[in-house]
């Protein structure tokens, strides 16, 4: 049996180029599935970035869907390196970077240059806590991932809290140029601000069911968000980002009512028993 080194050199010359060719495109496929997550975590900076152009410019209704394209990009860049089992240690502080750019400083100085520019350094202190609060809820989800409920964020995650400014400069986009008109800006700020840092529990629908005998429901529910989203983006867009951020109350209320009635059923249950046995 003849082995390697007795085949002709000129055989050996034909056979290696085509091997190192499938070898280097084999290299920049997979660079290139690993490059695939953090485009898209660049794409989720660039949105950020600007945002922040354009609200410096005063284009507000420019620049608030930005930030809810990034939330998009943001909701993409991690499942497809889950998908593609590329997730590593550099993607994760670059995607938390990027989210400090996009949902701590770009909804902050949007807020200040549409709302809060007239209460001056009220408005940019409401700012600053914002980017704070944004900045504490990545580290402390950095930290504490893969230990927590996957159901269940704690806090506000950093996305819906920018969501909330975002969607109501892009419904009222002309701001507002009184002191008594930018009062209520600092609510739309400091709440949302608030809630990242706080220990209230919200919904990540990271557990919903698409299987196929409900495949058919979602699909349909899907186009009718899509044919509202179309008539009415305004609406529909502070309706979803509102409504998340009152459904960790709603839930809040409805599990300590429900605590309730659980330890006063076994009160009843005994009473029962004792009037019975008289």
């Amino acid at each position: 049996m003849m082995d390697a080194h007795d085949l002709p050199r000129s055989r050996m010359r034909i056979l290696r180029p085509f091997r190192r060719r499938t070898d280097v495109s084999q290299r920049r496929l997979r660079r290139g599935v690993y490059l695939l997550p953090s485009l898209f975590t660049l794409a989720n900076m660039f949105c950020g970035y600007a945002c922040i152009v354009y609200a410096m410019r005063g284009e507000f209704a420019t620049a608030a869907p930005f930030i809810g394209l990034a939330i998009v990009v943001d909701m993409l860049d991690g499942r497809i390196a889950r998908m593609t089992g590329t997730t590593s240690a550099f993607g994760l502080e670059l995607d938390s970077l990027a989210d400090i750019i996009s949902f701590g400083v770009a909804p902050a100085i949007l807020s200040f240059s549409w709302g809060l520019q007239p209460l001056g350094r009220l408005g940019w202190a409401a700012g600053f806590i914002f980017v704070a609060a944004a900045a504490t809820r990545l580290a402390r989800f950095n930290i504490q991932s893969g230990s927590l409920d996957k159901r269940y964020f704690v806090g506000m995650p950093s996305p819906a809290a920018a969501g909330v400014p975002a969607a109501t400069v892009f419904a009222i986009p002309w701001g507002f140029q009184t002191n008594t008109e930018a009062l209520p800006v600092l609510a739309m700020v400091i709440l949302p601000a608030l809630l990242m840092v706080s220990t209230i529990r919200f919904r990540s629908f990271k557990n919903l069911d698409f299987a196929v005998r409900r495949r058919y429901p979602v699909l349909v529910l899907i186009a009718v968000f899509l044919a509202l989203l179309a008539a009415h983006p305004q609406t529909v867009l502070v309706v979803l980002a509102y409504g998340y951020l009152t459904s960790a109350f709603v839930e809040l209320i409805w599990h300590r009512l429900r605590r309730r009635r659980d330890h006063g059923e076994p009160a009843d249950h005994v009473a029962a028993t004792d009037t019975h046995a008289l």
